[in-house]
């Protein structure tokens, strides 16, 4: 996949680099024209013929080397989504659909103090922590703390 992308963004910088060296060039004629005339009438020809084109070359071949170092981190960006969705979930159930597993299955249940929520101690958002303390009862009792989204105790407290 990232070969078959790529072969179709170097030519565009191939492209864009092309643009940028002709415009380089014909800005550069066109100076050595302008500066070898006295006379702004026979000025005027180089102008129109050289250096003007030489910026819309320039400034073309700046757009297609921008959109193609674009298109590059899109082929990469790609290329990271399609592994990440590749791999096959965990399980599925008869319809194809995935079954997720829980995220946290630990019975204790613990809380921070200060906190608005429980959660289960294998919780990624209380794993670890050190300042995280048993549930409190009476403040689960009272409404003070809810169950978390994350880790779900709530069906095991039920």
């Amino acid at each position: 996949m990232r070969t078959s992308r790529l072969r179709t963004v170097h030519p565009v910088l191939w492209a864009g680099w092309a643009a940028l060296a002709a415009g380089a060039v014909l800005c550069v004629v066109g100076w050595y024209g302008v500066s070898g005339e006295r006379f702004a009438e026979r000025q005027l020809p180089y102008l129109a013929s050289c250096t003007v084109p030489g910026a819309a070359l320039i400034i073309s071949g700046a757009v297609l080397l921008a959109h193609g170092r674009s298109s590059i981190a899109a082929a990469r960006v790609e290329e990271l989504y399609g592994l990440l969705v590749a791999a096959e979930p965990a399980g599925a159930d008869e319809t194809g659909q995935a079954v997720l597993a829980p995220l946290a299955v630990s019975g204790e249940l613990l809380m921070v103090p200060g906190g608005t929520l429980w959660h289960r101690a294998d919780c990624p958002l209380v794993a670890g922590k050190a300042e995280a303390v048993p549930v409190d009862s009476k403040l689960v009792a009272s409404g003070e703390l809810g169950p978390c989204p994350i880790c779900e105790p709530a069906e095991e407290t039920d």
